[in-house]
């Protein structure tokens, strides 16, 4: 959707006819904030914002603190000036991920025909399970029921014939709301809605619809396609025209892969040697790649970006000969890619490794080399070459046993049992900031 924070809320109607309305659109209601609070219960009822340091974004807030006008995206020295007494978290990636594998699963207890969008929201097609779990309606009710039960966590439903209504329906009902769209008052409900409402309508497509007098849905659906198609071009015109008649033929699909995997770092002084880059680069692939090997997936091209001093901003990427989901491997890519920008002393702010080309491991085949081999079943004078086999044996299958033995101990004992000793902060160091993708919905 274009800006899901435009859409007007209002009570949830669960009273409504739901014959046809198979689409549901699940979304967590403040994910981060509400994980945090859930998991540190000193918090409720307190403005919560998940974020921190001066150059950082509000990656979350909670709903006391959106009462204040605080927003996600929005620059934190903006959400400390509006709400001085926000109670400021530092992310909890590890938490959030595992927190969304739990609705995940409970969404995929309903249908295997789920559709994840993001962390906290996903699409769900309840055609082939309304007859043993009921109405569209009561699985909605049911979803909510159990998120709340078993996580402790609050969602909010759409139901409607099509995706773009579901999700617009889940943002109208949210905190903590169910609403149905039936399928013969489609039109009245999206008619009135701002035209911001549709989806692909950013700033640049809203302004150049109101220059041409239309302010809602309902307008975009009664001007004429070639008035629409000179202010918007032919494509955009044909896709905003069937949404505003409420035409959305996109099927849920459960095997929609994620495009990319990334994370970013604003640091709160800019780097200027190349040993502290190297540390965020490898801070960064280590938390990308726990990421793709969570979800059972491999990667076959790594990117960098740099932001620097002045705002202006690079991007490299690299397709790699084999996919992977080492650390080592997207590491040393990044690294590379970096040294290949050739820069001399550049004053940096902000450092991000993404993955890109994902695929699910079971679906990859593996090509052995002699590396592989070699690390299997080593012979005399492989064991002879210790300072090779301790420290710089490069077998993807090494690697891959190391990564497995770090992810365990951080899943048991916490994000912080293990990792890179380059990557300890001495006592007294200030904090990083880690800029979580903000929603754009203020779900």
């Amino acid at each position: 959707m274009g800006r899901s924070a435009d859409i007007p809320r209002e009570s949830g109607r669960t009273d409504g006819d739901d014959t046809g309305c198979t689409i549901l659109h699940v979304d967590m209601d403040a994910f981060f904030a509400s994980v945090e609070i859930r998991n540190n219960p000193e918090l409720g009822g307190k403005p919560v914002v998940v974020g921190g340091g001066t150059r950082g974004v509000v990656a979350a807030a909670s709903y006391e603190a959106r009462k204040y006008g605080v927003r996600s995206a929005m620059p934190m020295t903006r959400a400390l000036r509006l709400c001085p007494r926000a109670v400021v978290v530092r992310p909890d990636r590890a938490a959030y991920s595992a927190a969304s594998a739990a609705v995940m699963a409970i969404l995929r207890d309903v249908t295997p025909l789920t559709e994840p969008l993001s962390l906290d929201e996903a699409f769900l097609d309840v055609s082939a399970a309304v007859r043993a779990q009921g109405r569209p309606a009561v699985i909605a009710q049911h979803i909510r029921e159990r998120t709340a039960r078993e996580l402790g966590l609050s969602c909010s439903v759409g139901v409607a014939p099509t995706k773009f209504v579901a999700k617009v329906a889940s943002a109208r009902c949210k905190p903590d709301g169910m609403l149905v769209v039936p399928r013969a008052e489609v039109l009245d409900f999206l008619h009135p809605l701002p035209a911001t409402a549709l989806w692909g309508v950013g700033a640049r497509t809203a302004e150049a619809l109101r220059r041409i007098g239309i302010r809602t849905v309902g307008d975009v659906a009664q001007t004429p396609r070639d008035t629409l198609t000179r202010a918007v071009g032919a494509a955009m015109a044909e896709h905003l025209a069937g949404l505003a008649d409420g035409i959305d033929p996109r099927p849920v699909s459960p095997d929609e892969v994620e495009k990319s995997i990334s994370s970013d770092h604003t640091v709160e002084v800019d780097l200027t040697e190349l040993a502290d880059i190297r540390r965020e680069l490898l801070r960064l692939s280590g938390e990308v790649a726990v990421r793709v090997r969570a979800r059972g997936w491999l990667a076959r091209t790594v990117g960098i970006k740099i932001r620097f001093a002045d705002f202006t901003t690079v991007t490299r990427v690299r397709t790699l000969p084999r996919s992977t989901d080492n650390t080592t491997t997207i590491y040393q890519t990044a690294a590379e890619l970096y040294d290949a920008l050739g820069l001399d002393r550049p004053r940096v702010r902000l450092v991000g490794v993404k993955c890109e080309n994902l695929r699910e491991a079971d679906t990859v085949g593996e090509q052995l080399t002699f590396d592989d081999l070699l690390a299997a079943e080593p012979g005399p004078r492989e064991r002879a070459a210790t300072s090779r086999a301790n420290n710089l044996d490069s077998s993807p299958n090494k690697h891959r046993a190391t990564d497995a033995v770090v992810d365990a101990a951080r899943e048991r004992f916490g994000a912080a049992a293990i990792g890179f000793a380059t990557l300890l902060r001495p006592p007294g160091a200030g904090p990083e900031i880690e800029q979580l993708p903000a929603r754009d919905d203020n779900g």
